[in-house]
């Protein structure tokens, strides 16, 4: 009887699609979270500034092609350094092929509905580009890391 009252109350009784939905809004917020963590200044002003979501959109859109823009920079230097080795390169571009297939993939498992829009809502541009500029610069990361051993072996 109680039981019954409760569900009820409850206007959206735990079935497994609320369930589901409920999980992938907790993890949504979590990572997105995770993506705020990495943006830089100049987003952050650009967020404060904007007043509606479309504004917010636009911001989230500039970091990505601010992240976009370091790592074409750093790529760049790194072919540069480790034009050296006649392997090199080949092997960097192989990376940088698996890497974007990495990165789609990773967008694709963490938004996987056909009608994004539909079913994420008008914050889904923002919290795509958020992810998409945090993977980038999580790469920018790593290839620095590789930048930074081939000047290492060139001194």
């Amino acid at each position: 009887m109680v039981r019954n009252i409760v569900s009820s109350l409850n206007p959206m009784p735990h079935t497994k699609n609320t369930i589901s939905m409920r999980y992938l809004a907790a993890t949504l917020f979590i990572t997105c979270l995770g993506a705020f963590g990495q943006d830089s200044a100049a987003y952050r002003d650009c967020n404060q500034q904007a007043k509606t979501q479309v504004e917010m959109n636009a911001c989230a859109s500039e970091e990505l092609k601010r992240a976009d823009a370091e790592l074409n920079q750093v790529y760049t230097q790194l072919l540069s350094k480790a034009s050296a080795n006649t392997e090199a390169p080949t092997k960097i571009k192989a990376a940088k092929k698996a890497w974007i297939a990495y990165r789609d993939a990773y967008m694709d498992a963490m938004y996987p509905a056909a009608d994004k829009q539909f079913e994420y809502g008008s914050v889904y541009p923002m919290e795509a580009d958020l992810v998409r500029a945090k993977l980038t610069r999580q790469h920018v990361a790593e290839l620095k890391e590789m930048l930074q051993q081939y000047k290492s072996r060139a001194q």
